[in-house]
């Protein structure tokens, strides 16, 4: 569980590199405004020469962004299910015993209407 979380807050930590490096490079595309007018037409969208600092960094950052990734992706398909509230742990409800015969109710909403004994007839005088 700890090592999850530590790679965790590696990955994103990997990641928020990533993007400050990112934002941090110039694109190919910075200087088509000087290079047509300079004789340098060439570095316009052509090739960079040899990579910079910034690249390189980008691309190693990258490649642990790749292998942290996977290894959260393996960690959370291996991992035990393991409860996150007090509720999964709590023993099942028990059930109440069934009332008494004499007082069950009908298994339908409508009320039954009991009949009402009958009155003796009277005596023949």
């Amino acid at each position: 569980m700890y090592l999850q979380t530590i790679v965790l807050v590696a990955h994103v930590g990997i990641a928020l590199l990533i993007i400050g490096l990112v934002l941090l490079q110039r694109g190919k595309g910075a200087d088509a405004g000087t290079g047509f007018g300079a004789g340098a037409s060439g570095t316009v969208f052509g090739a960079r020469g040899s990579a910079t600092f910034f690249s390189r960094m980008t691309g190693v950052l990258a490649a642990l962004f790749f292998a942290t990734s996977l290894g959260l992706a393996y960690m959370a398909t291996t991992q035990q299910t393991v409860p996150t509230s007090l509720l999964e742990t709590a023993p099942a409800p028990q059930t109440a015993a069934p009332p008494p015969a004499a007082e069950q109710k009908p298994p339908s909403d409508v009320p039954v209407i009991q009949p009402e004994p009958a009155e003796p007839a009277p005596a023949p005088e």
